[in-house]
């Protein structure tokens, strides 16, 4: 795999040309509409040459900068808008694949891990993929007592590929501008790197997964694979089958985006309490809707161990917006450590800011919408606008990153999906220190 197995400095060059490709397009078009041509044709077609670039490179060279466009792709509702939802589809397509890896280039890693005759323990192994992900791709197979299984089985070098394309994704998309600066990506990806290595252990994330499925064993609402086998990079699961939860955003009915997204949300709030584990990686791509009505659950690779529940500190700080006065939204802010030590920060603004989270939490029943998510973000993230000043005196400090990480994940999600879905009665439930 060329992509992977290439230089670092060759890596950073193909990441660093998507700010250097924006700019020589908004060049283009502002000659080719000095030379008359029609401005909204132009800028139709910068647009899908653009996505399609951003696409072809991160989608090529998975690893890292595959990953990172997983993570964007969780608030897609916060870029460009058109008619023809060019950025809609381009990052959206991240969470269902990318271009496959040659299975000749895979099948060493499957020999060095289950021995020579790795195909003795599979009545059938399909060489074509069904998918190929940041880290590794999935292969559709029976396993020798007859089950129907997803084997997934780690790139070569994609270990070494990590580290530099999280670094170089961080400038790319900041300096092209294709993420709303309130969005704090850079910490995100931070947080990404230190968590890496646990990712690409699939004998941790077989035991991430095996909690779940202990814990949603025969559960109504949520369905989550058996692990068959685990080495470090090679993870055999149990089949799961279902409809991406992208394509229920694009064309489920009214009802079944309002159903999976009230399961959706509620697996990320109970999963801590009932599983001891709080999953990570909220990008769509990771849950199915099946056809018995449950939501299926896979990839767990990406889990923060929570086994007292979730901590009480966004339920106490939801709860203080809502109803404290200023001295004491700014008093419990600074206990959490949201606000820097000696920060200066105007209560109204900060409640401003923290709308969309906050403002969910307000109803029985909520309808997310991209309209909405787009909205709230439009405001706080123009660096023209004052309340833009309060983001730049947040702190979030590095044991809160993941629960930050996955509420922010799981809004632009619900947002996606257009759900009507509880909230209240959820946070009541499931969120220590949520009281309202």
């Amino acid at each position: 795999m060329a992509a992977l197995s290439g230089s670092r400095v060759v890596r950073v060059a193909r990441l660093l040309s998507l700010p250097v490709g924006a700019v020589a397009l908004s060049v283009e078009g502002l000659v080719r509409r000095a030379a008359g041509q029609d401005a909204e044709a132009v800028r139709r077609g910068l647009r899908r040459r653009n996505a399609a670039r951003t696409r072809r490179v991160l989608g090529d060279l998975k690893g890292g900068a595959l990953k990172a466009g997983q993570l964007l792709s969780t608030v897609e509702a916060l870029f460009p808008q058109d008619p023809e939802s060019t950025w809609r589809d381009t990052l959206t397509g991240f969470q269902e694949g990318s271009p496959p890896v040659p299975f000749g280039e895979l099948e060493p890693v499957l020999v060095a891990d289950f021995g020579r005759r790795w195909r003795h323990h599979f009545r059938k192994f399909d060489e074509a993929p069904v998918a190929a992900a940041s880290i590794g791709q999935v292969h559709r197979a029976t396993w020798t007592d007859g089950r129907e299984v997803a084997v997934k089985v780690q790139y070569p070098g994609v270990a070494e590929a990590i580290s530099t394309d999280l670094a170089a994704v961080a400038v790319a998309t900041r300096l092209a501008g294709l993420v709303a600066r309130g969005l704090a990506l850079p910490p995100l990806l931070a947080e990404m790197r230190t968590r890496i290595a646990e990712e690409l252990d699939y004998v941790i994330e077989a035991t991430h997964q095996e909690a779940f499925a202990a814990a949603y064993r025969d559960d109504l609402e949520v369905l989550v694979p058996d692990v068959v086998l685990a080495t470090r990079r090679v993870l055999v699961t149990t089949w799961l089958a279902g409809t991406p939860l992208a394509e229920v955003a694009r064309s489920g009915s009214p009802a079944e985006r309002d159903r999976a997204g009230e399961l959706y949300q509620r697996f990320y709030l109970a999963g801590p309490a009932r599983a001891g584990w709080l999953h990570t990686d909220p990008h769509p791509g990771n849950v199915r809707l099946c056809a018995d009505g449950r939501i299926g659950v896979m990839d767990f690779g990406s889990a923060l161990g929570m086994p007292d529940g979730l901590p009480p500190t966004f339920g106490r700080l939801i709860s203080v917006l809502q109803r404290g006065t200023d001295d004491e939204v700014l008093a419990r802010l600074r206990a959490e450590g949201f606000v820097r030590p000696g920060a200066r920060v105007e209560a109204g603004k900060l409640r401003d800011y923290m709308a969309p989270f906050t403002e969910p939490a307000r109803h029985e029943r909520f309808a997310f919408s991209r309209e909405w998510l787009r909205g709230q973000f439009a405001r706080v993230n123009d660096p023209r606008n004052p309340d833009f000043a309060v983001a730049l005196q947040l702190s979030m400090p590095a044991q809160h990153l993941f629960t930050h990480r996955v509420w922010l994940g799981v809004v632009g999600v619900l947002s996606q999906l257009g759900a009507t879905v509880p909230v209240r009665p959820e946070l009541r439930r499931w969120l220590p220190g949520f009281d309202l």
